[in-house]
């Protein structure tokens, strides 16, 4: 058994992003400016997306991307419940309503044809979720899409080295909104993006993030004294400190993800007889970004409930994820939107079986030789 805790989630820290950070701390320009610029540039041309701004979380790009689409109160945002809160949260925090839709069983992603079913006159928009880095079924939520006239807006917060059909995620919906969080495949500590086609969406999500001004601070550093407030905004923006740990991982974002596919191969191979299902691959055309490798545990056959399971786990020193617990059963869904368990079925079954194991490339081969291990002994039957 390990004797040190294997942290679910570890990030891949390496001494060139270090290096960046205390590069930002010594130019003595901590806040928004040129090192935010340079990352928003790198991965706008890593997605060969038309425009990009980094902001503070994915939560503020999912906000500011509702807003500029000019979703309000009233409306409708037809979503997954098979989503962390923020995705959720967001579109109340417009003054909207999240409609969810039950998710496919064995993807865990939104299911395309229940989205038609559940569009009302108040329907104004679609957020998918790109569970796990996982792409949904974009072809089929675009023609929807364009067939009621609503925005997508997609929470690509586990996704940003996915590709669906030849199109990466950063390129198909109106909006696109990732995450630079401690565990992301991409981390600034905390920071987010809104990639988008529209130039004067991107604009105005700037001018949002960044209090409403029509200039930013690294803006007025650079000779403009004056700016006007032209809209209630927010403090959404990115500071340099934290684009600065995020830029060396662009520069090895592929080699990153192919270590995380390696690890990906490893568990595959190694649960396939145990009592679990193993996430299934991604169609042809189509690449997964491996942000979380998640088990369904197969809680009937080993007569353990999947928090049993990660309990063991950690009296094993292997520390793992629920990802995710279904929104509508959570208390706040649940009351204030009157939600039975049973509302959305496939939802409420990965809810209570689905466990995430550690996926990041910092791993050695020895650590995943310990979460192998672990999780066999856990699982025999």
């Amino acid at each position: 058994m390990r004797k040190k805790l294997l942290v679910f989630g570890q990030p891949d820290i390496r001494k060139e992003d270090a290096d960046e950070v205390l590069d930002s701390l010594k130019s003595l320009w901590i806040g928004t400016g040129p090192k935010v610029a340079q990352f928003e540039d790198k991965l706008k041309k890593y997605m060969g997306a038309p425009f990009a701004v980094a902001v503070s979380s994915c939560t503020a790009a999912l906000h500011l991307s509702l807003l500029a689409a000019g979703i309000k109160s009233g409306d409708e945002v037809i979503t997954t419940p098979l989503t962390f809160a923020a995705t959720a949260n967001v579109i109340l925090h417009v003054g909207a309503k999240p409609a969810f839709v039950d998710v496919d069983k064995h993807t865990a992603l939104v299911e395309p044809s229940l989205i038609e079913r559940a569009i009302t006159s108040k329907t104004k928009a679609i957020m998918p979720v790109h569970l796990c880095g996982r792409p949904c079924e974009m072809d089929e939520i675009m023609r929807i899409a364009r067939k009621w006239k609503l925005v997508v807006i997609e929470d690509a917060a586990h996704a940003v080295e996915a590709i669906y059909k030849g199109k990466r995620i950063g390129t198909i919906g109106d909006f696109t909104c990732f995450s630079f969080y401690v565990n992301k495949n991409v981390t600034t500590c905390e920071g987010g993006m809104v990639t988008t086609k529209r130039q004067d969406s991107s604009e105005l999500i700037r001018t949002l993030a960044h209090h409403g001004l029509s200039l930013t601070a690294w803006e007025r550093m650079k000779g403009v004294s004056t700016y006007e407030v032209v809209e209630p905004g927010y403090k959404y923006n990115l500071t340099d400190i934290n684009a600065a740990l995020g830029l060396h991982q662009l520069d090895r974002i592929e080699s990153s993800w192919k270590r995380r596919r390696e690890i990906w191969g490893r568990y595959n191979d190694a649960f396939k007889k145990f009592a679990c299902w193993t996430p299934p691959d991604v169609q042809d055309g189509c690449v997964h970004a491996y942000h979380l490798y998640t088990l369904f545990i197969d809680v009937e056959r080993i007569g353990k409930s999947r928090d049993e399971v990660r309990k063991k786990l950690y009296e094993l020193n292997i520390g793992t994820g629920i990802h995710y617990i279904s929104l509508h059963l959570h208390p706040y869904y649940r009351d204030a939107f009157g939600y039975e368990p049973d509302d959305f079925p496939n939802a409420r079954w990965i809810s209570e079986r689905t466990l995430s194991l550690p996926p990041s490339p910092a791993l050695t081969d020895e650590d995943v030789d310990d979460v192998i291990d672990a999780v066999k002994k856990v699982l025999k039957v």
